[in-house]
């Protein structure tokens, strides 16, 4: 197997390589002339911003000159505000010609001022500045209407000797033709990125409208004043800013302008990124040359994608290398198909990982670019681990050959079978319920066994006493205890039971109260502790009222995955999750781990765990040996599950030694792995509800200052995009071949557990910054809710949800679908509001209890009582999984424990 590993594994180290190479094989185009016609210069450096009145040194600027001095014959400048008045003078000394600019504002002050100091520069410098350009976009900005623009160009040409025009795209001058009639050239910019025009069709495009600007001026002198394209940034519509890209448009350009005689400038000589704050991220881009002065492309060799590819691919491969070995320890009863799957998925990845990480350093780095890159990479991180436990997951659920610990029936004499004690914690529960449950235990196919029902805090007489004299007409087996005052909630009440129990019992068995458990329960698992090492057996949960209304019946197809796919993989690393009802355990062991946690709100869980830190066994079986009822209404649904992903992190936090450092536990590396593996699908939850909260921040951010706020990357959009999509093709291809669930059932599942996120969430983040949660009692087979009771259970969700449609709405309508960050970022708003809007549609659906669900219970019941064990993952896998009801406030076991705060 070890030969296959490497075989595979090599297989899809030389695939995903050539995918690197073909996507960087070299471009064959024109190259560079040594001397090009001119560029657009602004001479600032990284530490420079015009705007704050930051400006570089006079030497800062020479340097640069003396850099371009040999790569092109002219400038062009763009204001003479303070230093950049020297220029002119400087260009001199190196040959250079310079087109001189004015910028103008809405500032006339400091527009007289440009204006003047261009006219004296103008004259002073006659040798070299051989063109006025007297404001820049002036008219496209707003910043001035056509007449003051045009009487600033009379006022410059009537006092120097050099033709004299304004520089403004192409369609400002199409649009306003009587400018044409004040200057002496126009002076267009060419920029087909802005236009979203695709970098292939670039070249064509401002040949095409340059023709047009001819043909509206006949006659008239015709400057490209700007042209280029950058080489980071936002993609607009079909226009993709990257290095590559800008190499090869520039060198196509640049050989097509030569043929055609344009006179043009390169838009820019360096990198501006202090133009970020007007134009975007994009603005400070544009650059022939880097912050470092260093050219940013080859100008005569082939032009590759990612010059550094070859190094990028030999570090994701090592990186997928060693994921892939980590993947595979314990995993020797999977096929070579799962081994291929976790191999792709794991190069996978690694590569979009290096890509993303690669990606982002291309920017220039700033404090807070650094610290959204590190907070960046530790969700990167997070989401690999997630990703790569959800693929191991789904891997061992469909291709493992054979079980290592199947529940094989054990066949033992009757005089040999340990007494069991059968616990049943109660509080406030309706006597006929509690009656029913004791008449299915009274015919248990068992020749020795008790059972204790502990009802504590009962006030009313007439809810428990009933129940006692039902016990008292079962007979001996059967004794019933009231407590008015027991502390420890149902741990309390278990361990009350455990006080109680008979002292030649060696099996304590625990059932919720609704629960009817089948005849030949303890007949066939109970023999399973005639093997010393074994301490737990544990039976799935079931449930018998789906048929009640369509809101039970999408509960249930919920709850099945985790019973029959996830404890089934657990059970083979010895990992299980006990839960509270359908369980046994040893007597001896139970006492010897110190009973039932009663500071823990999912003491079942946390019982289990410190059993295997013990080093015993725990079994599973998925055929069901009892069922009970389901919480009524969405609210009751939601505060079931906030406590046991709120319980998962009290064990966590209690545990943290034992499940992360080796010590004196004797937990294993498979089950440290299922423990932590089962919660990060919860953590994850936690981890999206900040990113839900940030990702609304800056959508408003977006709408309301869009220069400041660019929408994020397209590459990271698309890391959560591919990873719900992940997590939805897992959960839906499972539940068709391991469930064997129809689609209708596949659905109901899905909408049922997407509903629960925000409440996981909250549990988990409010587990890790608080120690204890007060227990509320929710009991089962109350009579149906108010409608408005069950929508207000959904009230956070349904203003989250709103939040995410208001956001969409704002961006469009104040962005529309310019570039594709845009466009993805609005899908990824979308999917965040997807668990919301379940949220609100299981409310709505709880609201109309009795809505019939005929058809889908048909379909659920219709699944197998049992389903083949094989291994798998749960739905939403969790740590903390529950008994099948909800605790009691003091110790009952059909009410749920907490009240999501």
């Amino acid at each position: 197997m070890k030969i296959f590993n490497i075989f595979i594994c090599t297989a899809v180290a030389v695939i995903f390589f050539s995918f690197w190479y073909l996507l960087n094989r070299p471009e064959i185009e024109p190259s560079w002339p040594s001397r090009i016609q001119g560029f657009s210069f602004s001479p600032m450096q990284a530490w420079n911003n015009p705007m704050e009145k930051n400006f570089p040194t006079e030497a800062e600027i020479e340097g640069d000159l003396k850099l371009l001095a040999n790569k092109t014959n002219a400038i062009r400048t763009y204001s003479v505000e303070a230093v950049q008045e020297k220029i002119p003078a400087l260009a001199s000394k190196y040959g250079l010609n310079v087109t001189l600019g004015a910028w103008l504002s809405k500032d006339l002050e400091a527009n007289e001022e440009q204006i003047q100091t261009v006219i004296r520069l103008a004259r002073e410098n006659y040798r070299n500045v051989i063109r006025v350009v007297v404001g820049n976009e002036a008219i496209y900005r707003n910043d001035l209407t056509v007449k003051e623009l045009m009487d600033y160009i009379d006022q410059v040409q009537a006092s120097v000797a050099v033709p004299v025009s304004t520089a403004e795209p192409w369609h400002i001058w199409v649009k306003n033709p009587e400018m044409a009639g004040h200057v002496d050239f126009i002076a267009t910019h060419m920029l087909p990125y802005w236009e979203g025009v695709e970098m292939e069709k670039a070249v064509d495009y401002i040949i095409e409208h340059v023709n047009i600007l001819k043909t509206t001026f006949p006659g008239k002198p015709l400057i490209i004043a700007e042209v280029g394209w950058p080489s980071n940034g936002r993609t607009r519509n079909e226009a993709v800013a990257s290095v590559a890209n800008q190499a090869t448009f520039l060198r196509r350009f640049i050989n097509k302008a030569e043929e055609l005689h344009y006179v043009y400038y390169v838009m820019e000589a360096f990198d501006q990124p202090w133009k970020r704050v007007n134009e975007g991220s994009v603005g400070g881009y544009w650059g022939v040359y880097d912050l470092a002065r260093q050219p940013k492309f080859p100008f005569t060799t082939p032009i590759v994608g990612v010059p550094q590819w070859r190094m990028l691919a030999g570090i994701s491969i090592v990186i997928a290398i060693f994921t892939f070995s980590l993947l595979l320890i314990d995993s020797i009863s999977l096929q070579p198909s799962g081994r291929g799957f976790l191999a792709s998925v794991a190069f996978l990845a690694a590569t979009g990982a290096v890509w993303i990480v690669y990606n982002y350093s291309q920017q220039y780095l700033t404090v807070s670019i650094i610290i959204v890159g590190c907070l960046m990479l530790l969700g990167i991180i997070g989401v690999v681990i997630v990703l790569l436990t959800e693929a191991h997951e789904w891997a061992e659920a469909i291709w493992t050959k054979g079980m290592r610990r199947p529940l094989t029936p054990v066949e033992a004499p009757e005089e040999s079978l340990p007494m069991v004690s059968i616990h049943i914690p109660a509080y406030n529960e309706p006597p006929d319920m509690m009656i029913e449950t004791l008449n299915a235990l009274a015919v248990l196919d068992y020749p020795s066994y008790e059972v204790i029902v502990m009802d504590n805090n009962t006030k009313d007489p007439a809810v428990w006493q009933p129940v006692e004299a039902h016990c008292k007409a079962l007979g001996s087996k059967f004794h019933f205890y009231h407590e008015g005052e027991l502390t420890g909630f149902k741990a309390g009440a278990l361990n009350y039971c455990l006080r109680k129990t008979a002292v030649h019992a060696e099996v304590v068995a625990v059932i919720d109260s609704d629960y009817q458990v089948t005849p030949d329960w303890l007949r066939d698992l109970v023999p399973q502790f005639l093997k010393p090492s074994v301490a737990v057996v544990q039976a799935p949960q079931d449930y018998r009222d789906e048929g009640e209304s369509l809101f039970k019946a999408m509960c249930y197809a919920e709850y099945r995955g985790f019973f029959y796919i996830g404890m089934i993989t657990r059970n083979e690393r010895n990992a299980i999750i006990q839960h509270g009802t359908m369980t046994m355990v040893r007597k001896s062991v139970l006492e010897e781990v110190g009973g039932w946690a009663e500071w823990c709100i999912t003491e079942d869980a946390e019982l289990g765990l410190k059993i295997f830190e013990k080093g015993y066994e725990a079994l599973y079986t998925s055929k069901s040996y009892g069922r009970g009822v389901m919480p009524d209404i969405f609210m009751d649904f939601k505060k079931q599950r906030y406590r046991w992903a709120y319980g998962a992190v009290q064990i966590m936090r209690h545990h943290a030694e034992a499940l992360f450092f080796k010590g004196r536990s004797r937990l294993t590396y498979g089950q440290r792995y299922h423990f932590l593996a089962g919660w990060l699908p919860w953590m994850a939850d936690s981890i999206n509800l900040i990113f839900a909260f940030a990702a609304l921040a800056w959508s408003i951010g977006m709408i309301c200052l869009p220069r400041k706020f660019d929408p994020p990357m397209v590459i990271l959009s698309a890391v959560p995009l591919a990873f719900f999509v992940f997590k939805l093709a897992k959960m839906f291809y499972l539940y068709r071949n391991r469930v064997k669930a129809t689609l209708t059932q596949t659905l109901a599942s899905a909408l049922a557990g997407l509903s629960l996120s925000h409440t996981i969430a909250k549990a988990i983040l409010y587990g890790f910054v608080t120690k204890n949660l007060p227990f509320f009692r929710t009991p089962k087979m109350v009579e149906g809710k108010v409608f408005w009771y069950a929508l207000q259970s959904a009230r956070e969700e349904g203003l989250m949800l709103t939040a995410f449609l208001l956001s969409v709405f704002g961006i469009i309508k104040s962005q529309g679908f310019e570039t594709a960050d845009i466009i993805v970022w609005n899908i990824v708003l979308l999917v965040q509001a997807i668990p919301y809007l379940a949220a609100v549609m299981m409310s709505v659906i709880s609201a109309f209890s009795r809505l019939s669900a005929k058809k889908l219970i048909t379909r659920i019941t219709a699944l197998p009582a049992s389903v083949t064990d094989g291994g798998g993952v749960p739905a939403d896998p969790g740590g903390a999984l529950p008994e099948n009801q909800v605790s009691s406030p003091e110790a009952g076991s059909t009410a749920d424990k907490v009240s999501a705060p």
